[in-house]
């Protein structure tokens, strides 16, 4: 096996079958990997089926070979270019210092401040 492919290796396949956790791929008529559900593609895929199909042929990127158990790891995610991070236009980005101030003026006061408080909204009578 490893002296057929090797890591890093960008090849094409054919999809002989579909899991829950991912999508075996037939590299030739001896050898074939497996695609984990988080190789298929960026973001959350919830149902492969709705991305890949048996007999559907895909490129895919050789990431992990195992010799002793025979298995190799295929990435098909790896072949695609990643999305842009998502970012609120204009909007200034906080330090983590900064944030925690903001929620400990409204969130992170001591116990022994709040209690009353609490007894007030409760309705119990003290």
């Amino acid at each position: 096996m490893a002296d057929k492919y090797v890591v890093g290796d960008v090849l094409t396949g054919k999809i002989t079958g579909i899991q829950p956790y991912g999508a075996f791929v037939a590299l030739d008529e001896n050898t074939q990997g497996l695609v984990h559900i988080s190789e298929i593609t960026y973001g959350f895929v919830k149902n492969i089926v709705e991305l890949l199909s048996v007999g559907q042929e895909v490129q895919v990127k050789v990431l992990e070979i195992d010799e002793n158990a025979s298995k190799i790891s295929l990435s098909i995610r790896a072949l695609q270019e990643r999305p842009p991070m998502k970012r609120k236009e204009n909007a200034p980005r906080k330090s983590l210092q900064a944030r925690v101030d903001e929620k400990d003026a409204v969130g992170f006061n001591s116990l022994k401040e709040k209690l009353q408080d609490w007894i007030d909204q409760s309705g119990i009578k003290g």
